[in-house]
C-alpha cells in the first residue's frame, strides 16, 4: 500500500459553495412517489441543489475559495499552489485551473492544474497538494474540489427524469486551504486503485476513444453491484489499516467521514470498521452524491456552524469511480470550517452569444 505522513502541514479552513437552487426528489422526477420514498430510504437522497444553467463546478469552487480568502484574511501572494480536482471541468482545454488562478488573482509564480478524479478526489488531492508544500518554496495551497454531476447543460434537456443515477448526484464546488505549520498534528494517508474496475462507473462516450453515443445519449453507466461489492470489501479494509497505521480505534475519532455514496453502503462500511452511525457525518440526504466535494461539504455541513472552537479527529475515507480509493487521518480545529455559501453567479467568458 502507498502511505503518506505527514507532520508539518495543517488543513487552514475549508468551505463549500452551492447554488440558492433546493428541490426535492418529486421536483425532479416522474416517478411514484412509493417509489421514491424506497429510493430515499435506500440511499438516503432527499434532494439536492441543483447549478443553474451557466453555473459549473469552477464557479461553486471560486466562491468556497473566496470565501475563505475572506474569512480567514489570508494574504493571497502566500498561496503559490491551486489543485483543481473535478470530472466536469469547464472546458476540454485549457485546465480550469489556470482561469481560478486569474480569477482568484492569485500570483503568476504560481503552479496550477487539473486532476480528472471523482469520488476519491479530496483524499488524493490532499495528497497532492501536502506533498508539493513539502517540495517547493510555497507558504500556502488552495485545493479546490467539485462536481456539477446533475447539472444540465442545455435548456433543452431540462425534462423530469426517472434514472436512478441522475437523481442520486448533486451539484457543488468545495475549497480547502492547507500550508506548513511546524506545529501541526500529523496526517496519515493511504491511497489505492484498481483500474480493472474502470467499467464499474464509466461514461463510455463522448471522450476521444469513443466520441459518438450510438443511442445519443453520452449518458453515464454504473454497475450498482460491482460498486456495492468494491465499497463494503475494499473500503472498510483500507479504513483497518489507516486506523491500525496510527494505532488507533473507533473511539478515538470524532467522526468518520465517508464519501456519500448512499446511505446504505455507509451504514455497512460504518458496521464492518466499528463505527457507530452516531460518529459517521451523513449529509447525502441535503446534498447528494456530490462526488469529490463530498468529504469537504459533509464536514461543513457538520461543522460550519460550529460555534465552540474545538479540534476533531477525523478518519476519512473518499472511494469510487477509477476504480480509486483513499483514506485520510487528520486533526481539524471547527473553528477553520466555515458555513456553507450559497452562489448563483458565474463566469462570462464571452463565447456565449448572449453575452
Amino acid at each position: 500500500m502507498i502511505i503518506s505522513k505527514f507532520h508539518d502541514v495543517k488543513i487552514l479552513a475549508i468551505a463549500a459553495a452551492v447554488s440558492n437552487n433546493w428541490t426535492k426528489l418529486e421536483e425532479i422526477s416522474d416517478e411514484d412517489s412509493s417509489v421514491l420514498k424506497k429510493f430515499t430510504k435506500k440511499t438516503g437522497v432527499e434532494g439536492r441543489y441543483n447549478a443553474g444553467l451557466r453555473q459549473t463546478t469552477s464557479d461553486f469552487c471560486y466562491a468556497a475559495a473566496r470565501e475563505i480568502i475572506k474569512e480567514k484574511q489570508v494574504n493571497i501572494d502566500d498561496i503559490g499552489i491551486l489543485v483543481f480536482v473535478t470530472q466536469s471541468a469547464d472546458y476540454a482545454i485549457p485546465a480550469t485551473a489556470c482561469l481560478l488562478q486569474d480569477r482568484l488573482g492569485l500570483r503568476k509564480d504560481c503552479i496550477a492544474f487539473d486532476v480528472n478524479l471523482g469520488c476519491s478526489g479530496f483524499s488524493y488531492g490532499l495528497n497532492i497538494v501536502a506533498s508539493l508544500l513539502k517540495n517547493t518554496n510555497c507558504k500556502k495551497a488552495l485545493l479546490l474540489c467539485g462536481d456539477t454531476s446533475a447539472k444540465v447543460k442545455s435548456p433543452k434537456n431540462m425534462n423530469k427524469t426517472t434514472h436512478s443515477a441522475s437523481l442520486l448526484f448533486g451539484d457543488s464546488g468545495t475549497a480547502t486551504l492547507i500550508g506548513l505549520d511546524d506545529t501541526a498534528q500529523r496526517i496519515n494517508m493511504i491511497s489505492k486503485t484498481d483500474g480493472s474496475g474502470f467499467k464499474a462507473i464509466i461514461k463510455p462516450y463522448d471522450g476521444f476513444r469513443n466520441p459518438d453515443d450510438p443511442s445519443g445519449k453520452n449518458a453515464s453507466i454504473m454497475d450498482d453491484v460491482a460498486v456495492f461489492n468494491f465499497a463494503i470489501s475494499e473500503v472498510p479494509s483500507l479504513l483497518k489499516d489507516t486506523m491500525e497505521l496510527a494505532s488507533m480505534k473507533p473511539e478515538d475519532y470524532d467522526c468518520l467521514v465517508l464519501h456519500q455514496a448512499n446511505l446504505f453502503i455507509m451504514k455497512q462500511v460504518a458496521k464492518r470498521t466499528g463505527f457507530s452511525m452516531d460518529k459517521t457525518l451523513v449529509s447525502i440526504d441535503k446534498f447528494g452524491n456530490t462526488s469529490s466535494s463530498s468529504l469537504p461539504i459533509t464536514l461543513v455541513n457538520e461543522y460550519g456552524n460550529e460555534k465552540e472552537s474545538k479540534e476533531i479527529h477525523a478518519l476519512m475515507c473518499g472511494f469510487g469511480v477509477g476504480l480509486s480509493w483513499s483514506t485520510v487521518d487528520c486533526y481539524i480545529n471547527t473553528n477553520d470550517i466555515l458555513p456553507l455559501v450559497h452562489t448563483d453567479e458565474y463566469f462570462t467568458d464571452g463565447y456565449t452569444p448572449e453575452e
